[in-house]
C-alpha cells in the first residue's frame, strides 16, 4: 500500500511557540468546517427552498463557491481519510466504514440501540495527516468533535495522529458518542469527561453548541499565544438520528406532502439540525470578527458526503436532483458544497472547476508555507509535504487565479462493490458488484439518467483500464486480483 509518512525529522519538527510566526492574510489561520451527511441541495445558496442558512450563505456571497466539488467517498470514514491524507480511496488506508478482514473488532450501535460486532481499520502512525503537515509548518492544530478514523484503537485518536488538541468523540469508546446530539461523555484529549448538564439523558446542551463552544475556546487560547492555528470543526449535523428538541432550535412547518406525521417531523428535525448548525457557524464567524481575526483567517465549509437514505430526500430535494445518495458513487453521494471565505483575499465568484478532498493536503500545505507576498516558500513546502498525494494545489482558485483542475482523473472506490472516475465532462461509474460500467456526460446529463456506455465502448474501456491502475492492494480489502 502507498505510504505517506514524512521523514522522522519532519514528523518531529513541530514548531514551538517561540518559533511560530503569527498569522497574516497571506499565511492565515485555517478553519475547516465539515457538515456530516448534508446533501448538495441542503443550503439556501445551493438551491434549498426549505432550509434557511443565512450565515453559510454569507460565506458564499462574500467568498468563492465551488459547484463541482467532490468528497473523498460516499460515506464518512473513507471520505475523512481522503481529506486528512490527500489520498483517494484506491490508495488510502481506510476505504469503507467497515473492512472484511484485518483491523480490529468492535461494537457498532445503531440508532435503535441494537449492537453488532464489525471490523474497522484506523490511521496508522506512519500515515501523514493534514494536521501533521500543518504542525510541521508551525501551526497549532485542533480537531473538534468527529474524527471517525480511529477504528477501534484508542491510540489512533486525533491527538495521536498529528493534532495538538482534540475535543470530541471516537469510535473506540462506544458510550462517548451516545446519545449523539445531547452527549454526556466527551473526550478532552485522552481524558473522558462529562457534560454534566446532559446527565441522566437530559437534553440540555446540544452537541452542535458544545462543539462551537469548544472551537471558540480554542481560538481564544490561540489568540493569547499569537500563533497561527488550524481548526478542524467537524459537526455531527445533520447525520441521523435526527435529534434536536424544540427548546434547542425551532422547527418550522414544511409545506410538502408527507406519507405520515412522523415523516413530516423527521423532515422538520432534519431542517432544524442544518439551520441550528448555520446559526453556530454565524456565532463562530461573529467571534472571529469580534476578536479581529477575520482578515487573517481562511474559512472553508464542506460536507463529508451526500444526504443519507433516512433524510427527506424527495421532499426537501436534499441532493439537488442528482442521482443517488450517501453510500453510493453517483453524484448524489459524492458531490458536495464547498465554500471558501477570507475577507480582502478570497474574491466573490462561483467556479465549476473539478476539485475534491485529496486536493486539501497540498493546498493547505501551500497556504501554510506562504510568504508575505502570497507566494509559496517552495523550500518550506517541500520540507513538510509527503512525497505521494493524489491531489493538487488548488489554492490559486481560492485567491483569484486559475488552476487547470479538469484535465486529470478523479477516482473513488468501495473495494469490490463500487467504483467511479471523472475526467472532464465524462464520468464512469458502477454501484453494483460485478455490474458493467456506466458512462455519463455530466455537462449534458448531470442527473446521470442517460447511460452512454454502449455508444462509447472504447471510452469505457479506457476508463476501466485507468481505474484498475488507480487501485492498489490493501490488506483490509483484499479483492480477488489482490490475492
Amino acid at each position: 500500500m502507498k505510504q505517506t509518512a514524512l521523514s522522522l525529522l519532519a514528523l518531529s519538527a513541530i514548531a514551538s511557540p517561540s518559533d511560530a510566526q503569527k498569522a497574516t492574510p497571506q499565511r492565515p489561520n485555517i478553519v475547516f468546517i465539515l457538515a456530516d451527511d448534508m446533501g448538495y441541495g441542503d443550503l439556501s445558496c445551493f438551491g434549498s427552498k426549505h432550509v434557511s442558512t443565512p450565515n453559510i450563505d454569507r460565506l458564499s456571497s462574500q467568498g468563492t463557491t465551488f459547484t463541482h466539488c467532490y468528497a473523498g467517498s460516499g460515506i464518512s470514514s473513507p471520505s475523512r481519510c481522503s481529506l486528512m491524507t490527500g489520498l483517494h480511496t484506491g490508495h488510502s488506508r481506510i476505504r469503507d466504514n467497515q473492512c472484511p478482514v484485518g483491523g480490529r473488532v468492535g461494537i457498532k450501535v445503531n440508532p435503535r440501540g441494537d449492537t453488532t460486532y464489525i471490523h474497522r481499520t484506523n490511521l496508522m502512525p506512519c500515515d501523514t495527516t493534514i494536521a501533521t503537515v500543518l504542525s510541521s509548518a508551525g501551526y497549532r492544530t485542533c480537531l473538534i468533535n468527529k474524527w471517525h478514523l480511529d477504528g477501534y484503537d484508542p491510540q489512533a485518536a486525533p491527538n495521536h495522529r498529528g493534532f495538538h488538541e482534540f475535543h470530541g468523540w471516537t469510535i473506540s469508546t462506544v458510550h462517548s458518542n451516545a446519545p449523539y446530539y445531547y452527549p454526556y461523555y466527551r473526550f478532552d484529549g485522552d481524558q473522558l469527561v462529562n457534560i454534566k448538564a446532559n446527565r441522566n439523558d437530559r437534553h440540555v446542551r446540544h452537541n452542535t453548541d458544545i462543539s462551537t463552544d469548544d472551537a471558540i475556546a480554542f481560538i481564544d487560547r490561540q489568540q493569547k499565544k499569537d500563533e497561527p492555528f488550524f481548526l478542524y470543526l467537524a459537526y455531527d449535523a445533520p447525520h441521523e438520528p435526527y435529534i434536536i428538541d424544540q427548546h434547542t432550535w425551532r422547527w418550522h412547518d414544511i409545506d410538502e406532502p408527507f406519507t405520515s406525521p412522523e415523516a413530516k417531523e423527521n423532515a422538520q428535525r432534519y431542517a432544524a439540525l442544518i439551520e441550528h448548525m448555520d446559526a453556530a457557524v454565524g456565532r463562530l464567524m461573529e467571534h472571529l470578527e469580534k476578536r479581529g481575526l477575520a482578515e487573517n483567517t481562511l474559512v472553508i465549509f464542506a460536507s463529508d458526503n451526500g444526504a443519507a437514505v433516512q433524510a427527506p430526500l424527495p421532499q426537501l430535494n436534499c441532493n439537488a436532483g442528482f442521482r443517488g445518495r450517501k453510500a453510493q458513487l453517483y453524484e448524489g453521494g459524492i458531490r458536495v458544497p464547498l465554500i471558501v471565505y477570507q475577507p480582502g483575499r478570497v474574491p466573490v465568484r462561483r467556479l465549476d472547476n473539478l476539485v475534491y478532498f485529496p486536493d486539501f493536503m497540498p493546498t493547505l500545505a501551500s497556504i501554510a508555507t506562504s510568504k508575505d507576498d502570497g507566494s509559496t516558500d517552495a523550500k518550506a513546502a517541500d520540507a513538510v509535504m509527503p512525497q505521494n498525494t493524489d491531489g493538487m494545489d488548488i489554492s490559486p482558485l481560492f485567491f483569484g487565479s486559475d488552476a487547470d483542475t479538469n484535465h486529470r482523473m478523479l477516482y473513488w472506490e468501495f473495494p469490490g462493490k463500487q467504483r467511479a472516475a471523472r475526467l472532464g465532462k465524462w464520468k464512469c461509474v458502477t454501484i453494483k458488484k460485478g455490474a458493467p460500467l456506466e458512462l455519463y456526460n455530466l455537462d449534458e446529463d448531470p442527473a446521470e439518467q442517460n447511460n452512454l456506455a454502449k455508444d462509447y465502448p472504447e471510452m469505457v474501456q479506457l476508463f476501466d483500464e485507468a481505474m484498475r491502475r488507480m487501485h492498489t492492494p490493501s490488506e483490509c480489502w483484499p479483492l480477488p486480483e489482490d490475492k
